[in-house]
């Protein structure tokens, strides 16, 4: 018989559960989808693809959907059975062994520091186009002055988030869940809106704008580039997961919220980019290239319902980051109580008055400002990192699939359906199969050592182009040969998270004992 306070779904793990259930099934799915937030991708990259693609990548979005639908379908069969903080780094660490999990949960780690930082600095594309107050350096005429007051903006937000955070998850929680709330509302009222709007037919989205003529008058070319900017925005629906520790009935939550998140996500996303092409009154303005969406959205809807909806997604904004830094802290709290991190006791300590660990979100909040004050005159190497962290994303979420793939090809993953879990069934191993081809050539497709991704703009130097190339090789393989030099042997459950035997372990135990 198992003690009172014994959770049983992180026994196999040897944890205890230091943290306290209090969220619900939305408050887990509001972690998924806040995550990933539409309003904040689609508007923040739509610049990207409709200048390198035009109206045709659109095409990206549902393609990009199916894809990150095959790697969710296999998480929420995870989930199901393994509800559990740093979800990644726990499940590759599960399926792959402790080197696997630690390069997994790294890799994670660091992309997911970085994405906080990034996502902050969309402020600046939303808050002076709805009050110019909020310009606070200069008048934003120069890049420089909105590269810098994007990051003081961005400080602010942070430094929000890590209080959020801080104060534990139930704050976080309704903080998040309302945001969330208001960005669905306002993603469906934009819908209905740009309905009343629209100027040109659904056929808009097979106009490619003349962007073949850069790749040899091959589409092709183009769209794998112009792609990216979806790929940009559908991940993070692992989050639902992450906070498993502290969900109630997470074995059947955790799964519907990680696939919902995604589904819902898609469906909203899709229809906006779609009418808001449809809403376009001049398909040639180069505004479209510099603001995208936003600039639809002033040009189509007038600039006081545009400023409406531009609230809305300074929200979606929010809560985005506070989602991101939120599942940062539940990655180096699940490492650090292994002792995979440096400091790990007081990484992994637990606030009894919070009931959150207070430390990874300091810290994590600090090393995401730091990010943002080394870049304040170098925007465009920022965004070459940003878009390196996405990379690592991906690969971190290959690092789940593939020792997934080998597990079920050994024998060692079993379909069978528990009562109230989600499974795949026969199907696992196909969409197995297909969510690793699809991580592959994602990745090779976001790492490819393209100028116009990674160095737009002059100066033009070899070593920017290569970013790509050269970023994962020194944070993957040097990250790893740390661990293997100094953290590898040190690693092992603290005593403090370490699960408590059961009443007849310990009776056995004592028994061993006296017959000795």
């Amino acid at each position: 018989m198992s003690m009172p306070n014994q959770d049983t779904g992180l026994t196999e793990f040897g944890y205890q559960n230091k943290l306290k259930r209090t969220l619900g099934g939305f408050h887990t799915f509001a972690a998924g989808i806040s995550y990933i937030s539409v309003l904040t991708g689609t508007f923040q990259l739509s610049y990207f693809g409709l200048s390198l693609g035009g109206p045709a990548y659109w095409w990206s979005w549902p393609l990009v959907f199916l894809g990150q639908l095959l790697v969710a379908l296999s998480f929420a069969e995870l989930a199901s059975r393994y509800p559990i903080a740093g979800s990644v780094y726990n499940w590759a660490k599960k399926l792959g062994g402790k080197h696997v999990g630690w390069l997994a949960g790294w890799m994670m780690l660091v992309a997911s520091i970085v994405s906080i930082a990034a996502t902050a600095l969309a402020y600046q594309n939303t808050l002076p186009q709805i009050w110019a107050g909020f310009q606070i350096v200069g008048d934003g005429s120069s890049t420089t002055d909105q590269s810098v007051n994007g990051i003081l903006l961005a400080l602010v937000l942070i430094l929000f988030t890590t209080l959020v955070n801080a104060f534990g998850v139930k704050l976080m929680a309704r903080i998040n869940s309302a945001g969330v709330l208001l960005e669905l509302v306002a993603a469906v009222l934009l819908i209905i809106a740009l309905l009343f709007v629209v100027q040109n037919p659904p056929t808009v989205v097979l106009e490619t704008s003349g962007t073949e003529a850069n790749y040899g008058g091959s589409y092709l070319g183009a769209f794998l580039v112009a792609g990216i900017a979806s790929s940009y925005v559908m991940y993070g629906f692992d989050t639902a997961a992450s906070l498993g520790e502290e969900s109630i009935n997470p074995h059947r939550n955790a799964p519907k919220a990680i696939l919902r998140a995604l589904i819902a996500s898609a469906v909203l996303g899709g229809l906006i980019i779609l009418l808001a092409l449809m809403a376009i009154r001049d398909l040639d303005d180069p505004r479209l290239g510099e603001a995208g969406l936003q600039f639809v959205l002033g040009e189509a809807l007038g600039p006081v319902v545009g400023r409406l909806f531009l609230v809305a997604i300074f929200i979606a904004i929010t809560v985005c980051v506070l989602a991101v830094h939120t599942a940062a802290i539940r990655i180096a709290f699940a490492m650090a109580r292994d002792n995979a991190l440096p400091g790990g006791s007081k990484l992994a300590k637990v606030s009894p008055r919070f009931q959150t660990p207070v430390v990874p979100a300091i810290v994590i909040g600090v090393l995401a400002v730091a990010l943002l004050l080394v870049n304040v005159g170098q925007p465009q190497i920022f965004t070459t990192v940003t878009s390196l962290a996405i990379i690592l994303i991906y690969i971190s979420y290959l690092l789940v699939t593939i020792p997934m793939l080998v597990a079920r090809l050994r024998g060692k993953w079993s379909s069978a359906k528990q009562p109230g879990r989600f499974s795949l069934g026969k199907f696992g191993l196909p969409v197995n199969i297909l969510a690793v081809a699809w991580g592959l050539m994602m990745t090779i497709n976001l790492a490819w050592p393209r100028r116009e991704v990674y160095n737009a703009e002059p100066p033009y130097h070899w070593y920017l182009q290569y970013s790509s190339l050269l970023f994962v090789g020194i944070a993957a393989l040097g990250g790893f040969a740390y661990y293997w030099f100094v953290l590898r042997h040190r690693v092992g459950v603290l005593a403090d998270h370490a699960a408590k035997p059961s009443a007849d372990e310990s009776e056995q135990d004592e028994s061993a004992t006296t017959v000795s």
